[in-house]
């Protein structure tokens, strides 16, 4: 009978709180002021019931009993959600991702590995989240804004240049790189490589009876030393616009040999017939790479009336005049807008080959010469060239030995050019009364920014009154960005000889 009521208790624990609530109301004591009121009669529950362990409050808790400890009131998944498990899980074997709706789309590419093999997922996943994912886990360190803002075509070039860089001549397979162009042909707009690796140097194999005294046992062979032809390569971009060349090699340690950053003469000729065939081509740059006067005029013949080139980089190399020459001839046979000819080795007749070809060009707006030695005689045909030229809108001569004769011939160009906003002079050997004259020039200029004239002995007084000058300028500038309408009123007030700027 206990047991009866026990078990009763524990399925109905209505009844227990009826009576706790009852005696919780009384107090346990008989009211003085009213009728008592008679206790119910509950059979009390055996000691030896009263679980003292914790576990009894637990099962006191429980409705229904299971025999599965693991057993809960989950609902069963989806069958949608099981689908989309398993599409996960089998990817790679069985990729389904376009037959699906967004939501389940988007759900499948949130889970998805980014080991995937590229064969799988190149051409059938543009999720920009997915090839972040893929980007992050390997390289630390991402500048999607180098690569056009997109996650998918920097997996793409950084992936590619990665493969070029640590190519070897002889050893790598060279359809490592082949079977990628079906998958990065319509991604890769920008190639930046800034390592070439030469071929493996191999001890030569003796014959019996070729060993000498006199020769060395551990002689090398002398293999060429051309890389990795880009040919075939740059064919395979459709939509290249960038091509960024390095011919270097990094962490060579104690394996270093000058041939290992020799830009050989096949090398040239290859990339000449690349970038000639490249008509998409719109920036090409080939820095420290020893080019020198030959191979700076076979890259440049190549890039003759090229229909798209835009900027053509050669800085940091052995060029001379022979190749500003070439230079001066690709200005009036191309669209050319950026020149960087930076710290080579070009000269006065180099200079004046240039300026022939400013003078009469329409549409350069940038031309950089710094750290070469053109002198007065180069920087004089410059300054001359840019009194008729109305394009050019950078200049920088830094470094280049000029003195007053050039700066009083550029004080004449500020005060009747109307389209160039920087200069550069900058550790030149300008003086004090090549400052005054270029003081000079500025009081009639109302277009020039920029002018860069440190290191180059201006007197401080004369540096500060161009200062102003240009804080003048750019101030007006940055009015009529504000209020164009009211600056072309103005204009057709004043007619344009009254304008400013």
């Amino acid at each position: 009978m206990q047991d009866t009521v026990t078990t009763s208790a524990l399925l109905d624990p209505s009844h227990s709180s009826v009576s706790t609530q009852d005696k919780s109301s009384t107090g346990g004591h008989t009211s003085s002021t009213g009728p008592q009121l008679s206790k119910p009669s509950i059979t009390p529950v055996p000691a030896k019931s009263r679980n003292p362990h914790p576990g009894a409050n637990f099962h006191r808790m429980r409705r229904i009993i299971a025999e599965d400890p693991e057993w809960s009131l989950a609902i069963v998944p989806l069958l949608t959600e099981l689908c989309i498990q398993h599409i996960i899980r089998n990817f790679q074997k069985n990729p389904i991702l376009k037959q699906m709706l967004p939501e389940h789309q988007q759900k499948v590419l949130n889970h998805l590995s980014p080991d995937l093999p590229l064969a799988v997922t190149a051409n059938l996943i543009d999720n920009e989240n997915y090839w972040l994912r893929c980007c992050m886990q390997r390289w630390p360190v991402c500048h999607v804004a180098h690569h056009g803002g997109s996650w998918k075509r920097m997996f793409f070039e950084r992936h590619l240049e990665n493969l070029l860089k640590h190519f070897i001549p002889g050893t790598t397979d060279p359809a490592v790189i082949l079977d990628l162009l079906p998958l990065c042909r319509n991604y890769v707009r920008r190639v930046h490589v800034d390592q070439f690796l030469p071929p493996v140097r191999l001890p030569a194999q003796l014959r019996p009876g070729d060993q000498s005294d006199s020769g060395s046992e551990g002689e090398m062979e002398e293999p060429t030393v051309d890389h990795y032809q880009l040919g075939d390569l740059v064919a395979g971009l459709s939509h290249l616009e960038e091509l960024d060349l390095v011919y270097d090699v990094k962490d060579c340690g104690m394996n270093f040999e000058w041939n290992l950053f020799l830009f050989t003469y096949r090398d040239c000729h290859s990339l000449a017939a690349a970038i000639k065939a490249c008509h998409t081509l719109k920036i090409f740059k080939l820095t420290q790479s020893k080019v020198d006067d030959d191979k700076a005029r076979i890259i440049i013949r190549s890039l003759l009336d090229h229909p798209v080139l835009e900027e053509l980089d050669l800085s940091h190399n052995l060029i001379g005049d022979r190749g500003a020459r070439g230079a001066a001839k690709l200005l009036s046979h191309s669209r050319l807008r950026v020149l960087n000819l930076a710290n080579n080795q070009v000269r006065a007749p180099g200079a004046q080959s240039l300026a022939h070809a400013l003078a009469h060009n329409t549409n350069l707006i940038s031309l950089n010469l710094r750290l070469n030695c053109i002198e007065d005689e180069g920087g004089q045909a410059l300054a001359h060239a840019l009194q008729t030229n109305k394009c050019l809108t950078t200049l920088h001569l830094g470094g280049n030995e000029l003195s007053e004769p050039t700066a009083t011939l550029l004080s004449q160009v500020l005060a009747i050019n109307t389209t160039l906003t920087s200069i550069n002079l900058s550790c030149n050997h300008i003086g004090l009364d090549g400052g005054k004259q270029l003081l000079e020039g500025m009081s009639d200029n109302k277009t020039l920014l920029e002018f860069d004239l440190r290191l180059s002995d201006v007197a401080q007084e004369s540096e500060y009154l161009i200062g102003q000058a240009l804080y003048a300028n750019r101030e007006a500038a940055r009015q009529r960005a504000l209020n164009p309408s009211h600056f072309m009123s103005t204009i057709t007030a004043n007619g344009p000889e009254n304008s400013v700027g």
